[in-house]
């Protein structure tokens, strides 16, 4: 299955990760949005994933 330019833009605003882990999650499961987004998950890229031990500090 061909990966759209629309498929990478939309996982990107969903993840906040760079195009190219995108397209490359998307790649490795044939296009499926919810399989990438968990392989993200699972390599540690999502920004949420990155940002969730975080104590805060102020506010």
């Amino acid at each position: 299955m061909a990966i759209t330019a629309a498929q990478i833009k939309e996982l990107r605003e969903l993840t906040g990760i760079g195009m190219m882990e995108c397209k490359k999650a998307l790649t490795e499961t044939d296009g499926d949005m919810e399989k990438a987004i968990d392989e993200l998950r699972k390599k540690g890229l999502s920004k949420a994933a990155k940002k969730a031990d975080r104590e805060t500090a102020e506010g």
